[in-house]
């Protein structure tokens, strides 16, 4: 028996991402085209980001969580995940909700660190989430220290996820301006670069990143995949 697993997505290409990391990296620990039951439920990204780009705070980015959540533990899910970093700093009016149990991006994303040896993240994703305290808090409680990039930077990172790889595109320039920002941070003395958005596994993998780079998506989807197995090895 393995768990239920519930992904709660908000925008297609990373929860796709997600979804198809737990499928494909299941078939070698569990047999030929075996996976975990895994149910997806998704909430349009336009209606996340009213509340978002409105400034009204996270209660109602919260609500869209839950309506997810409700969703998933009807369809059978045992636990949840959201591949979206951004939106994990609706967690604290979430958890207290939940019908479910969840595993926090931000939180696997800081084990991976810590088992990998880094001391000094550099946070990259979208401006709310590179300026809020989704990843700072995880990290603080860890002790591994962290570095955002410049304001400007933070913008036009943001300008390329919104504009560009959540609807599926990645250019050539869009990558070249990511590789310089993730060589910025190196030079101010980070070991490693967070892919805190997650799309932008899409954009830069660990052969082009100029520190290695710790994808929030696969390591969630990871994550979930030894969760959901942990009943079945035990």
């Amino acid at each position: 028996m393995t768990k239920h697993i519930g992904i709660v997505g908000c925008s297609a290409e990373g929860a796709a991402l997600c979804y198809r990391t737990i499928c494909l990296e299941a078939e070698p620990l569990m047999g030929r085209h075996a996976h975990p039951e895994v149910t997806m439920h998704t909430i349009a990204l336009a209606e996340y980001m009213k509340p978002i780009d409105a400034g009204a705070g996270w209660k109602p980015v919260a609500e869209l969580m839950l309506r997810s959540a409700d969703a998933l533990k009807r369809a059978g899910a045992e636990f949840l995940i959201c591949p979206d970093n951004t939106i994990h700093e609706a967690m604290p009016f979430v958890l207290p909700r939940s019908p479910l149990p969840w595993l926090h991006i931000a939180e696997e994303v800081g084990k991976e660190a810590k088992r990998r040896g880094y001391r000094k993240l550099g946070i990259t994703g979208t401006k709310f989430l590179v300026s809020g305290p989704v990843y700072p808090e995880k990290l603080e409680q860890m002790g591994i220290a962290y570095l955002r990039p410049t304001r400007e930077q933070q913008e036009q990172i943001n300008t390329i996820i919104f504009d560009e790889l959540v609807r599926g595109e990645q250019t050539p320039e869009s990558l070249f301006y990511f590789e310089q920002v993730i060589e910025s941070l190196k030079l101010q003395g980070c070991d490693a670069v967070v892919l805190g958005c997650t799309e932008l596994p899409l954009l830069v993998n660990e052969n082009e990143s100029p520190l290695p780079a710790l994808d929030s998506t696969r390591t969630l989807a990871r994550a979930a995949l030894r969760h959901a197995l942990a009943t079945r090895i035990s």
